[in-house]
């Protein structure tokens, strides 16, 4: 989605800043097609405070993967141009720990504090 283009405004995207190309926009390279290595998305999870018992967290894990196999679902998300994916929760806190030592690093380089 583009916010603030006027109608028959002429915007031709460059680059998608997944890894690979994406089916909302099939004809557009991603960035890492120019700059090896780059790689630059968002995502949601959903999280469980740390003492909540496996079975609840399994549980929770289980209904996601079955809403995220919705067809109904899977349509509205690639139509917002993202895709439902279903991790075990390991490997989402795999996820949760690359990206948080990926972007602190660049915070870091960049010289960024609070305020």
């Amino acid at each position: 989605m583009v916010v603030g283009v006027a109608p028959n405004s002429i915007l031709r995207a460059l680059g998608v800043s997944t890894t690979t190309r994406i089916e909302v926009l099939p004809d557009v390279p991603p960035v890492a097609d120019f700059l090896p290595g780059y790689e630059a998305v968002g995502w949601q999870g959903l999280g469980a405070p740390k003492a909540t018992q496996p079975e609840i967290i399994d549980l929770l894990n289980r209904e996601m993967a079955i809403g995220l196999a919705d067809p109904k679902l899977k349509a509205r998300l690639a139509d917002l141009g993202n895709v439902g994916l279903t991790l075990s929760p390991a490997a989402f806190g795999k996820v949760i720990a690359t990206d948080t030592e990926k972007w602190g690093k660049v915070v870091k380089f960049a010289g960024l504090k609070p305020e």
